[in-house]
C-alpha cells in the first residue's frame, strides 16, 4: 500500500520509521512535514534531528513538505501530497487537527488520525470560552469533513520505543468496518500487534483522559506522596475516565483495554510521557507556562483537561481527579491545594 503520513514530529516520524524499515517491504511510505526546511534537513541527514535524533530514517522513506498557507518552492501542495494514497495518516495535534481534515474533504483515500485529546474550547459564535466545550476528533470530523471515511489509531505507545522497534499493542477505531480493516492490514506486524474496534467514543475518551490523569500523576509523583498514592489515583482515574465515556455513549469494556487502561498505565508512569513531566514540573515549583516551554513538545493534557472538565460538569459525571488538574492548570489551586481537596471529600462507597 502507499501510505501519506502528514507531520513530522516524533509520532509520526516514529511510524514512518516502522513501516518503511520493514523486511521485506509491505508499503511504499512518505512522510510529510509543515515545514519545508525541516523536510530538507531530514533528507540529507536522514534524521528528524528536533524529535528523534537518535534514529536513522531508512532509505526507502520518502520525505517532503506541503504547502501550508505560503507558496514554497521546495514544497508541494497538499492535494499532491496525498495524491495515489491507499491511507492518509494525520500526525498532527489536536489544535491542527480541524483545518487539517476540511481541507482533506474530497480525499478518497480512509483517513486516520494518532492525536489524542479533546479539542480546545472554540467561541467562534461569540460565545464566552468558559461556556464554550470542545469536541472529539470524531466529532470534529463529522463537523469539518462528514463525507470522509475515518478512524483513530491509539493505545499505549511511546514513539522512541516504536521506532527502536520493541513490541507494543494498539487499537485501531472505526465505526467503519473497511476503515478498520485497511488500518490492521497496514500497521499490524512483528512488532507492532493492532486490534480493531468499532468503540470510536470509547477510545477517543480513553486517550484525552489519561493525558490529565499522567499530569495528577507526575503530581502525585513530584510531591513524593508515595506508590500508595499514586496506585489509588490510577485506579480512581481510571473509574473517572469510565464514567465519562459511559455517559457518552462508549462501552465500559473498551476502558480494561489498550486505549484505556494500558495507555493510561504508560503516560501516568512512562519516564517519555510528557503530561507526567508536566505534573513533575508543576510540583517542583514551576509555572504552567515555564512546565509546557521546558518539554519542547505539546502536552495534550494540558489543553484538554478544560474541556473534559466542561464535559463531565454537562453530564452531570462526578471526576474530582480531573477536575482538580484543570483548576491547578487554570492557577485557581497550587498542588499542594489540589491534593488537600481530593483528600478532604467525604467517605463513600467504591464505585
Amino acid at each position: 500500500m502507499d501510505i501519506a503520513i502528514l507531520g513530522a514530529g516524533a509520532w509520526g516520524t516514529a511510524l514512518a520509521i516502522n513501516l518503511a524499515g520493514q523486511e521485506p517491504a509491505r508499503h511504499r511510505v512518505r512522510l510529510w512535514a509543515r515545514d519545508a526546511a525541516q523536510a530538507d534537513a531530514m533528507r540529507s541527514a536522514r534524521v528528524n534531528q528536533r524529535y528523534l535524533p537518535t534514529f536513522t530514517l531508512p532509505p526507502s522513506l520518502k520525505i517532503g513538505a506541503w504547502v501550508a498557507q505560503h507558496s514554497d518552492a521546495s514544497a508541494v501542495r497538499l492535494d499532491d501530497a496525498i495524491d495515489g494514497a491507499d491511507l492518509v495518516v494525520l500526525a498532527t495535534p489536536m489544535a491542527a487537527l480541524r483545518p487539517m481534515l476540511q481541507r482533506l474533504r474530497g480525499c478518497a483515500a480512509p483517513v486516520a488520525w494518532l492525536c489524542k485529546g479533546f479539542e480546545a474550547a472554540r467561541s467562534d459564535n461569540g460565545a464566552a470560552r468558559d461556556r464554550a466545550i470542545g469536541s472529539m476528533a470524531h466529532e470534529e470530523q463529522a463537523q469539518a469533513a462528514p463525507a470522509l471515511r475515518c478512524g483513530v489509531l491509539s493505545g499505549p505507545s511511546s514513539a522512541q520505543e516504536v521506532a527502536q522497534g520493541k513490541p507494543a499493542a494498539l487499537v485501531a477505531a472505526s465505526t467503519d468496518a473497511e476503515v478498520r480493516a485497511t488500518l490492521v492490514e497496514v500497521f499490524h506486524g512483528a512488532q507492532l500487534r493492532v486490534y480493531g474496534s468499532d468503540d470510536i467514543v470509547g477510545v477517543e475518551v480513553g486517550g484525552a483522559v489519561k493525558n490529565v490523569l499522567a499530569i495528577a500523576t507526575g503530581l502525585c509523583d513530584g510531591l513524593a506522596l508515595g506508590m500508595n498514592a499514586r496506585a489509588a489515583l490510577i485506579t480512581r482515574g481510571l473509574r473517572e475516565m469510565t464514567r465519562l465515556g459511559v455517559a457518552l455513549g462508549a462501552n465500559a469494556e473498551t476502558f480494561t483495554g489498550l486505549s484505556g487502561l494500558g495507555d493510561l498505565v504508560l503516560t501516568a508512569t512512562g519516564d517519555l510521557s510528557r503530561n507526567r513531566r508536566v505534573g513533575l514540573a508543576l510540583a517542583s515549583g514551576m509555572s504552567l507556562a515555564q512546565a509546557v516551554q521546558s518539554l519542547g513538545h505539546v502536552a495534550e493534557g494540558v489543553f484538554c483537561a478544560r474541556t473534559v472538565a466542561q464535559r463531565a460538569s454537562a453530564l452531570g459525571i462526578e471526576m474530582p481527579i480531573c477536575l482538580a488538574v484543570d483548576a491547578m492548570l487554570d492557577a485557581r489551586l497550587d498542588p499542594r491545594q489540589a491534593v488537600a481537596a481530593l483528600m478532604a471529600r467525604e467517605a463513600r462507597d467504591e464505585v
